[in-house]
Parts: structure tokens; sequence; C-alpha cells
């Protein structure tokens, strides 16, 4: 469609665009007018098929794009996810854009989860779209690093995780904004542990957790409530490093105390600590009864 502006000229030829049902031969016919496009991106692509496998695939403006030449100068990643999904998807297709925008593509900031999650209205969406992040990696892969291109969630996902569970991540980030003053770890490792403990345990067994770790007050020697609670004297700091603790490791603790706490019987000499180097990240052992 071309909208004339009053008072402009229209140049000779205009872009065309129309939608297509890309389907894999396609996506592979397109790709091979591929000559100018940046380094492709695995985890994005393997992020877009896995969106497309799920049903999340949406049309929207952003599509594939040729120049005048018929050069691709635009969506080879999500050529590369049809391919991958094996899958196909409706999509805008521009033929003809000039030869020198393709500097000026894809170069506004990226919306952000926490962008995504504005038209909710909730409150710390910084916060709560990391929260939701690490849950999520928590679930899809609890042993391998979450940072990097397998660790890539989708804004989507994101919204969909959210909405789907608004509540109970809402409460886990005020436990976590609260909790986090008293413990080691950050807002955000706080509002993971408690959010996938609340999976597996009653509210009553949950108060006694937090106000627990809260005050500290009258807890026994061998309490692992206590023990969280003094995980930064245990935690030999050296001066010449600067490295933080990792996310996974802030989140393993929490469950590990969780745990020892469920279960002191079974807790033996608990120590809270980095993850090992083929240690698996610990799962909340669920409350079955009242303690």
């Amino acid at each position: 469609m071309t909208i004339a502006i009053e008072g402009s000229e229209e140049p000779e030829e205009n872009p065309v665009s129309r939608i297509i049902k890309v389907t894999p031969d396609i996506a592979g016919t397109f790709l091979s007018r591929n000559s100018v496009n940046r380094r492709l991106d695995v985890g994005r692509v393997r992020a877009l098929a896995e969106a497309i496998l799920r049903g999340e695939w949406k049309l929207t403006h952003q599509g594939i794009a040729f120049d005048k030449d018929g050069v691709l100068i635009d969506g080879q990643h999500r050529l590369h996810a049809i391919i991958e999904a094996n899958t196909p998807v409706e999509m805008f297709v521009f033929n003809g854009l000039s030869n020198d925008i393709f500097p000026v593509l894809d170069t506004g900031r990226s919306r952000s989860a926490a962008d995504t999650l504005l038209s909710t209205g909730a409150k710390y969406r910084t916060l709560l779209s990391a929260t939701i992040r690490h849950v999520l990696l928590f679930k899809m892969i609890p042993n391998d690093p979450w940072s990097g291109a397998r660790a890539y969630v989708s804004n989507d996902r994101i919204l969909a995780a959210y909405n789907e569970d608004k509540d109970r991540y809402g409460e886990a980030v005020s436990i976590g904004r609260e909790l986090s003053k008293h413990l080691f770890a950050s807002q955000t490792a706080v509002a993971v542990g408690y959010f996938v403990t609340t999976e597996v345990a009653p509210a009553a067994e949950l108060d006694e957790w937090i106000s627990g770790l809260k005050s500290g007050a009258s807890l026994d020697p061998g309490d692992a409530r206590l023990a969280l609670r003094e995980v930064p004297k245990e935690t030999p700091r050296r001066s010449s490093s600067k490295r933080r603790m990792g996310m996974r490791d802030q989140v393993a603790i929490y469950i590990k105390a969780w745990n020892a706490w469920v279960e002191p019987e079974k807790a033996g000499e608990l120590r809270l600590r980095r993850l090992g180097k083929r240690e698996k990240m610990p799962l909340p052992v669920e409350v079955k009864f009242e303690r």
C-alpha cells in the first residue's frame, strides 16, 4: 500500500510488500540470495524456532526484506528458524528497498522483557522479568549455564509465563525485594528460589521459613535458615577477585538451605557454597505434612 504525502513527490519505484506463507523450501531459496547480512546468531535462531514450534509466532511488520537488486538484507534469522522448525509461517516480504539502507536496519534499542510487561501494569518490571526468565531457565536447563545462546528466553514466553501465574510471580518479587536485605543473594535469586519452593510447600510452612530468615531470632545453631543468613560470613572473599557469584549458584544455595530445613535428618553437614563442576542443580524438597 502506498501512502501519498501532500507536497512530496513519489519515487519512481516504490517498495512492494505482501504477506507470504514462507515454507522451509522458500526460506532456503530466500537465503540463497543473502550476501550482506550479519553473522548468524545460533541462539537467536534456536529461540525463534522453538517459538514457532510452540505456536507463538505472530505476524508483525518485521519480516523479510530484499533490496532493488533482489539481495536479502533483513530476516536471515527468521528464515533459518523456519528451516530449523521445519514449519511454515506467514510474514511480510518486502521487495525493492533502497540498496543503501542496510546500515540502519535494526539499530534502534531492542524491546526488553520489562518493556513487554509494561502493558500488564505490574510493578518492578525489571526484577519481575528477570525472575520469570530465571524460573524458566531453572525448569528448562537447570544443569546448564544460564548465560549464552542456550539461555535465551523470548519476551513472548516471559509474558505468557507471567499471565499464567501472575499472582505467584508478583508475590515472589515482593519476597525477593524484602528478603534479599537479610541474605547474601540478589533480589532475583531470592525471588526465583521462593517461586520454585512455593510449588512444593503449603503457605503455612513458607510463612515459617520466611519469618525465620527475616528475623533470625531464636533459631537453633543447626537451623538451615540461620546457615543461609550467615552465608556471607562463611563465603571467602578474595580481594583480588571481582567475580560475582552466578545466578545458578545463588538459587542452588537457597534451595539447598530449603531442603535441609524441610528434611534436617538428611542434611548432614550443610555446606552452602557454589555448585561443583559436575554438581547438578538441587530440586526443592516437597513438604508433605505439617512439620
